[in-house]
């Protein structure tokens, strides 16, 4: 049985699920879904077209599906979708997609958002990320799963930060992050691979196999897309194939210090 306080203000046409709580002073637009166990804390608002999955917990004073920070947008019917088990801590913005960027924003679902996150138009988010206190990210960006972002760091539009990938906090990502990888700073550049993350989920095999790649990619000296197109072709590791075929697709470069 739902909780939903006399308090709260859900517009006719919202579905709400079972054993939803929705605290006083939250607003639910008539385009809503409200996934069942959702949990949503007091002065939350979720506007528009959005879809939020089963057994999130909204914290107070979360503005889910607000209109796109961008000055294109002129009304379109725009959508954000969430997943399930999401943790959306206090204070979040979460933007709807825009027409230019296929008109959904989607997160997925076991992911922990910490307080002030903002979440731009047209972002893809994966699986099982954290997003620390304050981290932004523009229109646009996409994150593979298990990535981790940390505290006060701002990623550029269009920018792609592979899965299991670690951002050092108050860094300022303006360029690709490859999976498996570690950066930091400002700008961001890629300080290693990310082997404390990697040791919670892959065999040691793996993590040898993309030690040794990450020393032909990155310290060889070797042209970049040269060095990781031979991998893929003599490669038959999944993790070294994903992260060279991820440097192959770059179109925002990838942030290193070239070796001589």
């Amino acid at each position: 049985m739902s909780k939903i306080s006399p308090l709260a203000i859900i517009e006719d046409g919202a579905v709400i699920g079972e054993d939803v709580s929705i605290a006083p002073y939250c607003f639910i637009s008539a385009e809503a879904k409200i996934g069942d166990g959702t949990t949503i804390a007091q002065g939350s608002c979720i506007y528009g077209k959005t879809s939020i999955g089963k057994n999130n917990t909204i914290f107070s004073h979360s503005v889910l599906g607000s209109v796109p920070q961008d000055l294109k947008y002129n009304g379109e019917e725009v959508e954000l979708i969430i997943g399930d088990n999401n943790k959306i801590r206090e204070f979040t913005l979460f933007n709807p997609g825009t027409k230019g960027g296929g008109g959904k924003t989607i997160i997925g679902s076991h992911n922990l958002f910490m307080g002030y996150v903002h979440i731009g138009h047209d972002v893809i988010i994966g699986n099982h990320c954290i997003l620390a206190n304050a981290a932004t990210l523009a229109g646009h960006v996409e994150v593979g799963d298990y990535a981790v972002i940390g505290g006060m760091t701002p990623i550029h539009q269009f920018v792609h930060i592979g899965e299991y990938a670690m951002i050092g906090g108050a860094s300022a990502v303006a360029q690709d992050i490859p999976p498996y990888c570690m950066a930091e700073g400002n700008r961001a550049a890629l300080r290693g691979l990310n082997l404390t993350g990697l040791r919670r989920r892959l065999d040691r095999e793996d993590i040898n196999d993309l030690k040794a790649t990450y020393r032909e990619l990155f310290e060889s000296g070797k042209p970049l897309k040269e060095s990781a197109a031979e991998l893929v072709e003599n490669s038959n590791n999944l993790h070294v194939i994903s992260l060279c075929n991820f440097i192959l697709k770059t179109k925002r470069g990838i942030p290193f210090e070239r070796k001589n």
